[in-house]
Order: structure tokens, then C-alpha cells, then sequence
């Protein structure tokens, strides 16, 4: 993490502000990286003691990075020591209050968001890094083994709450079909890719510490204990659950899975990776025949050794897909059936 106040990015100040102010604009880029450890997905994340978990998060210098992106790839070399091969640009977050304004500070921080994919790595050697698991900032999106009782005992009666105080009928209702597709009331089903509106939802039902946080509560006292998952600096659970969106909606399409995977591995670690990426269980024999008829991969002729049973086949990834069709990726039609 950089002090804003200590260094600054690109600003505009072509047009003066009323009163004889400039309007200054810092760019920073925030970066999502994401990797797949023994079935939990992670992302890497700045851990310093008294502070809530932050993305990696650096400055855009326009004197020394050509583009934003390679911008991005520099500092994170510089401050996690990792390279990674995949990187997509996600979004820019530049909502004014989303980073809290120092005293005699007058920068509007805009954020370019970035979602980054490198396979697993035991140790971190950067201080202050860490790898943190998803599905502590997000508990409400692991339905791998059942649904999640937080979403039944907690989530919904208090969303019902926000929807009951709602100021007109409109809005009533507008909130009641945001909480019914978001979390699947009312016999709805469940939609993996809604992660950023479920947790949008939350921020303005003032169900999270963000909001609290941003001063967006007129009674802290009402934010649920214990809270909906570990919160994040600024609006970087905001950033992250927008990059597990895009991850979860864009595997359906492109074979990004196998920049989280090994060079070789088993069929039954590649469906358990989809899963952990989309937070839902499939059918293994439906998934083994999706993955064969997209043609993703291919056999290396050599077994991994198994702990009980026999060994099991090694594959790896087929790109030569890239080129025979236009969407190659995992449909996750093939869902299990009973959560």
C-alpha cells in the first residue's frame, strides 16, 4: 500500500474550482490477484497490524509507466515479488468518499481496478502479504455443500427489514426484487455471478462495516453482529467482489481456469477448481464429458499417485482450443441437483 499523501499520481487541474480551487485527480491502480490453494480460492492481500485487509494497491506514475497496465505490473513486482501472466482490467472505481480525505487534502482518488490469475505459491516473501480467503469477506457465496446458513438466519430477515422501512411503494419494491434475485428468496435460484450486487445490496441496507466506515450509517449500532464477513480498507471488498464477478461470469466462456492450474493434473482437481471459483458443486461425470467435448484438454500419458485408490490420469491444457472456436470455457449447466 502507498500513502497518498506521500506520493502522489497523475492529477488534472485544468479547470479551477469555485472559490479559486483546483479540482485534482490522483490515479491509482488496485489489483485483484487471485490464486486457488487445496479448494480455496484467495486473493493476495496487504496485512498490517491494526489495519483491515487492502488490496495490493500503488500509484499510476505517467513519467515512468508507458501503460496503466504496465504500470500496475511493476509495482506489484516491487511489492509482493510475484509476476504473474494474466491480467484484465475490471473497472474504474472513483466514487467521491470511497478513500477517507486527510486533512488539507483536496485529491479526488480514481481507482483502476485490475483482476490478475497466478497459480499457487506456498510462501510469501513480501512483509505484510498474505493470501485471504474468499469466502471469509463473502460468506454468503460458498454453496458448494449446502447454503450458506448465514444467507436463512441472518442475511434475508434483515434485508426483509430494509425493504419494510423503504420510503414509498416504488422503492418497496424495487428492494424487494433486488433481495429476492440476489439471494435467492422466494424460490429463486441461485446466481453465482450477482457477487458484486449482493454485496451492493448489503452496503446500502447498511449491513456492512464499509458502510459505517464511509459514514454512511446514522446508527452504527445497527450493523448485525457478527458481521457479514471481514471487511477491507476503502471500498476494496467493493473492487474484490467485482473481480470474482467477472471471474465466475468469463470461465463460462474463456479457459481462464487453467491459469490457476498446474502444468498437469487430474480431471477431478480441474472440477474442483471451477468449483471453488464458482461456489457450487457439479455433477462429476456431466463435467468430465463437458470438458472432453469442448476439447480443453488433453491426455499426457503419465498418473498422479493417489493417497487410496488407483492412480489417477494427468492432463493438460489443450490451447490449441483458442483457435477452433470462439467461447471455449466451463458451462455450468451441469450442476449438482438437492442444495
Amino acid at each position: 500500500m502507498t500513502d497518498s499523501r506521500s506520493k502522489r499520481a497523475a492529477w488534472s487541474s485544468e479547470r479551477p474550482a469555485p472559490g479559486g480551487r483546483q479540482n485534482a485527480v490522483e490515479i491509482g491502480l488496485s489489483a485483484a490477484i487471485v490464486s486457488i490453494a487445496d479448494e480455496r480460492p484467495q486473493v493476495l492481500v496487504v496485512r498490517r497490524r491494526g489495519e483491515r485487509d487492502a488490496l495490493p494497491f500503488g500509484p499510476f506514475d505517467p513519467l515512468r509507466h508507458r501503460t496503466l497496465e504496465s504500470g500496475l505490473r511493476s509495482w506489484v513486482k516491487d511489492q509482493t515479488y510475484l509476476a504473474f501472466d494474466y491480467a484484465e482490467q475490471l473497472y474504474t472505481f472513483g466514487d467521491r468518499g470511497r478513500h477517507r480525505i486527510e486533512a488539507g487534502e483536496d485529491a479526488r482518488i480514481v481507482s483502476v481496478g485490475y483482476l490478475a490469475l497466478i497459480r499457487a505459491t506456498d510462501s510469501l516473501e513480501a512483509p505484510n502479504s498474505a493470501w485471504g480467503q474468499w469466502y471469509r469477506y463473502f460468506p454468503w457465496e460458498d454453496w458448494r455443500d449446502e447454503k450458506p446458513a448465514i444467507v436463512g438466519r441472518t442475511i434475508l430477515p434483515l434485508l426483509k427489514r430494509f425493504v419494510r422501512v423503504s420510503p414509498d411503494r416504488h422503492e418497496r419494491e424495487r428492494r424487494n426484487a433486488r433481495t429476492r434475485m440476489c439471494f435467492a428468496a422466494d424460490g429463486l435460484p441461485w446466481d453465482e455471478e450477482r457477487v458484486l450486487e449482493r454485496y451492493e445490496l448489503l452496503y446500502e441496507a447498511g449491513l456492512v462495516e464499509e458502510a459505517r466506515h464511509d459514514g454512511r450509517l446514522t446508527d452504527p449500532g445497527s450493523l448485525p453482529q457478527p458481521p457479514l464477513g471481514q471487511a477491507m480498507q476503502f471500498d476494496h471488498r467493493r473492487i474484490l467482489a467485482t473481480a470474482i464477478a467477472r471471474l465466475r461470469g468469463k470461465m463460462k466462456y474463456r479457459p481462464i481456469v487453467f491459469e490457476l492450474m498446474p502444468p498437469a493434473f487430474t480431471l477431478l482437481e480441474l472440477q474442483r477448481a471451477v468449483e471453488a471459483i464458482s461456489g457450487v458443486r457439479l455433477h462429476k461425470q456431466n463435467f468430465r464429458r463437458l470438458v472432453e467435448e469442448q476439447g480443453l484438454v488433453e491426455r499426457t500419458g503419465r498418473f498422479a499417485r493417489m493417497a487410496r485408490g488407483r492412480p489417477a490420469e494427468l492432463f493438460r491444457f489443450r490451447r490449441e482450443v483458442l483457435g477452433e472456436r470462439h467461447t471455449p470455457g466451463m458451462r455450468l449447466g451441469t450442476r449438482r441437483t438437492g442444495i
